[in-house]
């Protein structure tokens, strides 16, 4: 098996990153790094005690600032296969092999796609407005492309230029994969909603203003 590498961005995570962690090396993924992106709680310190290599930031740079770090250090540590994992429990790590599966086929980039009846309906009415403009914007279109269960094979993570700091960095990743005409393939996977992972997952209508108009100057600086 190749040398897998889990990114795992967090952010005041204190109540779940233990857990999250325990969960990825009880199915098999030891190498696991969490970008602390600047939480004022415990989060650092819990990671390191259940022995994750821990990036922290010291000012919150947002979910693009915190997956570069991840995706870069992975690169530095000589990963194969990156990974990225929300901490916030959403994810099963059963599906990681799916996507794993999908590299090994001959994919550069996969990713998990939640669109199903299980998500909440407001979630999945934002998630396919933003699918919607990112195809619009970037020119691809991808079912699920706000999911954070993701992986890349080393030469998609170093092809893959990431220069937004926040949230639109999903759809940012979205427009690397189709410049640098990458293989990607879209995976169902299960997500597992919980009162508190929605909480953190939630995406405002202002937010979804602010995502948009990042991208389109996005668009316009290329």
């Amino acid at each position: 098996m190749k040398n897998v590498t889990v990114v795992v961005p967090a952010y005041n995570e204190e109540k779940t990153i233990s857990k999250a962690i325990k969960i990825l090396k009880n199915h098999g993924y030891n190498s696991v790094i969490v970008v602390d992106d600047g939480s004022k709680d415990n989060t650092y310190e819990l990671a390191l005690k259940e022995g994750a290599k821990v990036y922290r930031h010291i000012i919150n740079r947002g979910l693009g600032g915190a997956l570069n770090t991840g995706i870069s250090a992975s690169l530095m540590n000589g990963a194969e296969f990156i990974v990225t994992f929300d901490a916030d429990l959403q994810h099963n790590p059963k599906d990681i092999k799916k996507l794993i599966d999908a590299l090994n086929l001959g994919y550069d980039v996969a990713i998990g796609n939640r669109i199903n009846k299980n998500m909440p309906l407001i979630r999945r009415i934002g998630n396919k407005g933003l699918d919607f403009f990112t195809w619009i914007i970037f020119g691809k279109y991808v079912h699920d492309t706000q999911s954070g269960l993701r992986a890349f094979t080393r030469n998609a993570a170093s092809k893959i230029n990431l220069r937004t700091n926040r949230m639109e960095v999903s759809s940012e990743i979205i427009r690397e994969v189709s410049i640098n005409k990458l293989k990607l393939r879209e995976v169902p996977i299960d997500a597992i909603y919980t009162e508190y992972s929605q909480s953190k997952g939630n995406t405002s209508f202002i937010d979804g203003i602010k995502i948009l108009t990042k991208l389109m100057f996005r668009r316009i600086m290329e």
